[in-house]
């Protein structure tokens, strides 16, 4: 189970990917009173030889930790500025389906660089093969930081735990 990890001006520390820890770095970070919690799993307790507590759901760092606004080249993050959709066919993907193109195939000399790679699904991946015929529908782009949280924010967020919603504007 993950815990959503807050700043100290109670926003999530990051959005891509979303700032949670597991609940043993949460237990940790509470032991060494580096945060304070925000709201506890009701049903979920953990032994130890000599206490036991209640599992936090949200804990909110005490000292405020500076956001990064620097993209990662990766295939989420690739699939996430096509909104999971099929630069070629035009088909909405799903994690499964969805695989990474380069425009410019590796066997001719193509990096992976975000304006050489694009969402595309497995058929339409299949039949580009090492071909250049194919064009996507809209160009790679690098794309702004603040284009990629939108976007994410756009499609949602599993909630662990219902507190979890008061803290993830969508």
């Amino acid at each position: 189970m993950s815990v959503l990890l807050l700043n100290a001006d109670v926003a999530p520390v990051s959005i891509l990917p979303l700032s949670t820890v597991g609940w043993e770095e949460a237990i940790r970070y509470i032991v060494l009173d580096k945060v304070e919690v925000l709201s506890w799993y009701e049903d979920w307790v953990v032994h130890s030889e000599r206490w036991s507590t209640r599992v936090p759901a949200i804990i909110m760092l005490k000292e405020y930790q500076k956001p990064k606004n620097t993209l990662r080249l990766s295939k989420r993050n690739i699939f996430l500025r096509d909104q999971y959709t099929c630069q070629y066919c035009g088909t909405h993907c799903t994690d499964a389906s969805a695989t990474l193109d380069h425009v410019l195939p590796q066997s001719k000399g193509g990096k992976t660089t975000w304006e050489n790679s694009s969402t595309a699904c497995k058929p339409c991946n299949y039949k580009k093969a090492a071909s250049t015929k194919m064009k996507p529908f809209h160009p790679p782009h690098k794309p702004h930081y603040w284009e990629l949280v939108e976007k994410r924010k756009k499609m949602g967020f599993h909630f662990a735990h219902p507190s979890w919603a008061d803290y993830l504007s969508v």
